[in-house]
């Protein structure tokens, strides 16, 4: 699982990387608002710790700049603020939990157990963008109603695109979510972009709108594009 901790404080961060890593997670740290808001449009994360007090734009109004472009990443907020209207003007913004500074590391844990398992109980069995749908029980995809014959990398490679509709995603997540691999190298980026034009192939081709999408140097990007 892949956490983008948003925290000016770099002993905090640090010790929230540290701790975070010997958990298992991936860890991606970001000191400001700007480059947090950043991040979550050109990568894939499946949980964001955000602190409230950053230098530039505040935390708070990086999440609601986030949840008005529709990405639905589970948002734990972290602040010593701890009066009812903080947290309100938090759940308000769009977070989905609040935790208050100073806090036990197990309890930062368990919190963020929860917001993965809500997660993915909230996943739909059917997943889909303009005329392009999936069924997880059958692995049926179809577009405009004709099935697509797709491999089982191909299927897997779709699916976490429809999982992060809207949001870039990068080689990387790409690398560790579908192909399992510890690392990037020249070989399997090569193999990514092979299986990328192939799906492109079967998804997009003879279709007016365009669904998958390269963003030069970052990676790809799952939207409904008019022409």
């Amino acid at each position: 699982m892949r956490i983008l901790v948003v925290e000016d404080e770099q002993k905090v961060a640090q010790a929230l990387r540290a701790g975070l890593l010997g958990e298992g997670y991936e860890v991606v740290l970001e000191p400001s608002g700007e480059g947090a808001y950043f991040r979550v449009n050109t990568e894939a994360f499946d949980v964001i710790l955000l602190d409230v007090m950053l230098p530039g734009r505040d935390g708070l109004q990086v999440l609601a700049r986030i949840r008005e472009r529709g990405i639905k990443t589970p948002v734990l907020v972290l602040t010593a603020r701890d009066t009812l209207a903080d947290r309100v003007k938090g759940l308000d913004s769009g977070a989905d939990d609040y935790l208050v500074k100073p806090f036990a590391f197990a309890e930062l844990l368990a919190r963020i157990r929860a917001l993965l398992r809500r997660g993915r109980a909230a996943e739909t069995l059917r997943l889909g963008i303009a005329d392009l749908n999936m069924d997880l029980v059958s692995r049926k995809v179809t577009r405009a109603g004709k099935a697509l014959e797709l491999t089982v990398r191909e299927f897997e490679l779709l699916h976490y695109l429809l999982q992060h509709e809207g949001q870039v995603v990068s080689r990387d997540a790409l690398v560790h979510q579908v192909w399992h691999e510890p690392a990037r190298s020249a070989t399997l980026d090569n193999v990514i972009d092979v299986h990328i034009a192939r799906l492109r192939r079967k998804v997009d081709l003879d279709q007016r709108v365009k669904l998958i999408h390269t963003v030069r140097g970052v990676g790809f990007v799952l939207r409904e594009d008019e022409p």
